[in-house]
């Protein structure tokens, strides 16, 4: 008799317990804060890699030149389009800068990589603009990694001085 106590109490207990997920709590009517805007939905996906970052104080990259002024490194957040990443690691990657102009981006101590086919992605990017001379022997393997022909790779022959950036935190959408 116990034994049938205990089970009908045990059923009673599941049957007191199930959510009945067919009937809409409250009015029926769900909070704004639970329902995906059109604009969440149809959003490109967001990735991070490296450190958690956030979008929050990003300059646009088309004015980071007139931001660096006459200085050689600026600690500055970036947000703007990417034009390539490196295909045979994902250890760099290439933003646009407008009017014909790009900056490489590597990662803090070869911390993390990105996607290797990375082209027209939006970005956001944290860490430190600075202006470098890139030796030949480097520019000829960026080249290779970005795919380059043998042809093109020997055609370097001199150092190169641009406007690079180092992240240690990035955020892809798309």
């Amino acid at each position: 008799m116990k034994k049938i106590a205990l089970f009908s109490a045990l059923i009673l207990g599941v049957i007191a317990c199930k959510n009945n997920t067919n009937q809409p709590e409250g009015d029926g009517s769900a909070s704004p804060d639970t329902l995906a805007t059109k604009a969440q939905m149809d959003a490109p996906p967001t990735h991070y890699y490296g450190d958690t970052i956030t979008a929050e104080g990003a300059v646009e990259a088309q004015r980071l030149s007139e931001l660096m002024g006459q200085k050689d490194s600026l600690q500055v957040k970036v947000a703007g389009t990417i034009n390539s990443s490196c295909s045979k690691k994902g250890c760099w990657m290439k933003m646009d800068l407008g009017k014909g102009q790009e900056m490489r981006i590597s990662f803090k101590d070869y911390g993390f990589f990105v996607p290797k086919n990375l082209n027209g992605e939006k970005a956001i990017v944290d860490g430190y603009a600075h202006i470098d001379t890139l030796d030949v022997p480097y520019l000829r393997h960026l080249a290779e990694d970005a795919g380059k022909s043998k042809e093109e790779i020997e055609a370097i022959n001199e150092p190169e001085i641009s406007l690079n950036y180092v992240a240690h935190g990035v955020i892809l959408k798309g």
